[in-house]
């Protein structure tokens, strides 16, 4: 007997990226993202402007992932959406129009955790490698860096997280200090594959067990530029490449100083990350290094990285395997807990 054909149609919008996708079981047949480039002006994103434009997006993001998958809506199975974390206005936008669109159709509803999705994009059918059971997941983002224990498909134990900032917010950040567009992690990322990474050294914070922690490293990359533009208001044209590069190597060491730590108190050594900041090609080459240490490593493909709906909707095809659907008293929660 042939498998039956799960069409599930998934929305994204916890941050300022409205996406939308449909999925074919494990397979995505459309993975449609609108950005806001509204922010860009203010150097970081705003809460109010974001579910604005969420409301003006999301029909027409919609319309066109069903186009792009050659189905139409009445073929679809269930609905899913992001239920957090995120900013609560733009999370309120794709839960009211999830929950209409479910109730419409008269098919499920499935919430779904947004780190959660980033770290089972690896499942999504690409015919890439995929990780096994249990391995460490890390979630690297611009407003979450956590490392996972993942056991199964929804069971996840966070063993790691954050103390302040996220590792993207200190690119971000570090950027803004240098004087860079927003957002400033992937500048950083090009003008380091330039310069020398032990040009300029940065303390490395300290942080108990598993735990990370970047305010201080944002605080000790303000006040080197304030005492070295004091001695040449031209350093930072001057070495731009020399001090991302320095930059970007030492947020990559307090990365692995503590996934290493992990992979050694677990004695799991699969390893796969998700976020936005997975992007980044330091990180990525670090990763794959550590292969040769007997790692097995698994990295998403570029379009998997930043917020998309395809992870949403892989993470929502296994809840519907599972039947954990949701009803329409679910209300999204902009701090839920995995």
């Amino acid at each position: 007997m042939d498998q039956q054909i799960i069409y599930i149609l998934a929305i994204e919008s916890s941050c300022d990226d409205t996406a939308c996708a449909v999925l074919a079981n494990d397979r995505v047949l459309s993975n449609v993202i609108a950005g806001q480039k509204v922010h860009e002006q203010y150097g970081g994103v705003v809460p109010e402007l974001a579910s604005r434009a969420h409301q003006s997006h999301i029909v027409p993001v919609v319309d066109l992932a069903l186009e792009n998958a050659g189905i139409t809506k009445e073929q679809l199975h269930a609905i899913a959406f992001t239920i957090g974390p995120g900013l609560m206005g733009s999370l309120l936008v794709g839960t009211s129009f999830a929950k209409s669109l479910s109730l419409s159709l008269g098919i499920p509803l499935i919430g779904v955790h947004h780190m959660q999705g980033h770290l089972l994009a690896h499942f999504v059918d690409t015919g890439a490698p995929q990780p096994e059971f249990p391995f460490i997941g890390v979630t690297i983002s611009g407003g979450h860096t956590q490392l996972v224990l993942v056991k199964a498909y929804h069971d996840m134990e966070v063993i790691g997280t954050t103390q302040d900032d996220a590792i993207g917010e200190a690119f971000d950040k570090s950027g803004k200090i240098l004087g860079l567009g927003y957002p400033a992690g992937p500048l950083i990322d090009k003008h380091a594959q330039k310069g020398n990474p032990h040009a300029f050294e940065f303390p490395v914070p300290k942080a108990p067990g598993l735990n990370y922690s970047f305010s201080g490293f944002k605080t000790a990359v303000l006040y080197f530029i304030q005492r070295e533009t004091q001695k040449d208001p031209a350093f930072i044209e001057k070495h731009l490449d020399d001090i991302c590069a320095s930059i970007q190597y030492t947020l990559i060491k307090i990365l692995f100083k503590k996934i290493e730590k992990a992979v050694k108190s677990t004695g799991i050594n699969s390893v796969a990350i998700g976020g936005g900041v997975s992007a980044n090609s330091g990180i990525r080459k670090k990763l794959e290094s550590k292969q040769e240490k007997g790692w097995k490593t698994f990295i998403p493909p570029f379009e998997f990285t930043t917020d998309n709906a395809a992870m949403i909707g892989i993470s929502a095809y296994f809840k519907y395997l599972d039947r954990e659907f949701d009803g329409l008293e679910t209300t999204a929660s902009p701090r839920i807990q995995m």
